[in-house]
């Protein structure tokens, strides 16, 4: 793997009185071979290949439970139960998304909706900053009745969404169903062929630039 190489500030040979050629060459060197190391610096971090040596603010989130609700009439925290990935980006009570850096972020959700109702339901799933509600951040996404008995329909609601966030905000999912019957499901690994488990709740920040 490479590495940048960040070179430590050039200690400056002490001037004479008077001129004196050697010293100015001396100094003249010391200055090149610094400047030198910095141009090759920027030279690859901003070349091909230089997203390598740029580290941003990440996370990856995912859940491993049912979620339900228990009225129609409330609104539900979506909650995330493990940590696949982070660096800057942390989950905490269980739904709070929060940075340590300021910043314009792209928050994705995946989420495996079900419904075990026998007629057609709505999910709306939207976006909270700091426990408010963020204005026309709301989706609704139908869903068709059940195929039959313990045979839900299923579908997945996904959407990226940019948000601006300062440093120790955080950001949350709710949910809210029409019916009680819908639910947001996790499956376990299937076999014949063996696949993997499906998440409940798959959720991925991404730092996109800093704000001034």
């Amino acid at each position: 793997m490479s590495y940048l190489n960040f070179p430590a500030p050039p200690n400056l040979p002490l001037a004479p009185n008077g001129y004196e050629r050697n010293y100015q060459d001396q100094f003249a060197n010391v200055l090149r071979l610094y400047f030198n190391r910095l141009n090759g610096n920027l030279q690859s971090a901003f070349g091909v290949d230089g997203g390598q040596y740029i580290n941003f603010p990440y996370g990856s989130f995912y859940d491993t439970t049912d979620q339900t609700v228990a009225s129609t009439t409330t609104a539900y925290a979506v909650t995330l139960n493990t940590v696949a990935l982070d660096n800057g980006v942390t989950v905490q009570n269980n739904s709070q998304i929060a940075v340590s850096y300021s910043g314009l972020y792209n928050i994705q959700y995946s989420i495996q909706l079900s419904n075990n109702d026998n007629a057609t339901q709505d999910i709306d799933i939207w976006f909270r900053k700091n426990g408010t509600d963020i204005a026309d951040s709301n989706s609704r996404f139908g869903l068709a009745p059940r195929k039959s008995a313990g045979d839900p329909y299923h579908v997945i609601a996904a959407l990226n969404f940019f948000q601006t966030l300062n440093a120790g905000d955080y950001v949350e999912l709710y949910w809210r169903s029409s019916n009680t019957n819908t639910y947001i499901e996790y499956y376990a690994a299937p076999s014949s062929p063996t696949r993997p488990a499906i998440p409940s709740v798959i959720v991925t920040v991404t730092f996109v630039s800093a704000v001034e």
